[in-house]
């Protein structure tokens, strides 16, 4: 399902903003231990260049019955393909505060712009944009109940929503596959989670007493 958001919403069961598996099934465990309601939802962000979820989050949320709400399908305009080699990077207000994250010069940038290439050329044979190519594949994946849309004009959202109509066969699925493999975050910096156990003071001893 693509849906977008709405100026009002009824009262929902709680929900868990981008948790890694562990800490969902440590919420689960402790909602039963100590009767207290557990989360329904999981939102974390996923996309063709972003499908790290698929390893570990997203077979988490079926085997607890978690609805799955992902948000960021476009991963920031990179799958709508407006940012190219050999073309100008113009970046509105929002993007120049992350501009790092479209920056050619960067390796990881370079795999999502040669990626880019690629599934343009799988859409263009499949007769579709690539804008809803990533929007359907966003929504495929078994365990995905929604995928929240982010459009800036009446057009982009009439155009996103008239992906949900749109169905990937396992041939297109399959070389998408191919190009951005399962499980894998094409740049690493658009990892949204980090575990504070990678940090410096959690990883160094200090000095020997």
């Amino acid at each position: 399902m693509i849906s977008a958001g709405a100026d009002q919403a009824p009262a929902s069961p709680p929900g868990a903003p981008d948790f890694p598996a562990e800490q969902l099934v440590e919420a689960q465990w402790a909602a039963d231990r100590r009767g207290h309601i557990p989360f329904r939802t999981e939102q974390p962000p996923y996309s063709l260049f972003v499908r790290g979820i698929e390893a570990d989050v997203l077979p988490t949320a079926q085997k607890y019955g978690l609805g799955v709400l992902t948000w960021s399908p476009l991963n920031s305009g990179w799958l709508t393909g407006r940012f190219r080699h050999g073309e100008p990077v113009e970046l509105d207000a929002f993007r120049r505060v992350v501009a790092h994250k479209f920056d050619l010069e960067l390796p990881g940038n370079r795999r999502k712009a040669e990626a880019v290439e690629e599934l343009l050329v799988v859409a263009r044979e499949a007769g579709v944009s690539l804008t809803h190519l990533a929007l359907a594949f966003a929504a495929t994946h078994p365990a995905v109940t929604s995928v929240i849309l982010g459009p800036r004009t009446v057009d982009q959202l009439t155009d996103q929503l008239a992906a949900s109509e749109l169905l990937l066969d396992d041939g297109i699925l399959d070389r998408i596959d191919a190009i951005v493999p399962p499980g894998v975050t094409l740049n690493p910096s658009d990892t949204d989670y980090r575990s504070p156990a990678l940090a410096a003071a959690a990883r160094r001893r200090g000095p020997a007493g």
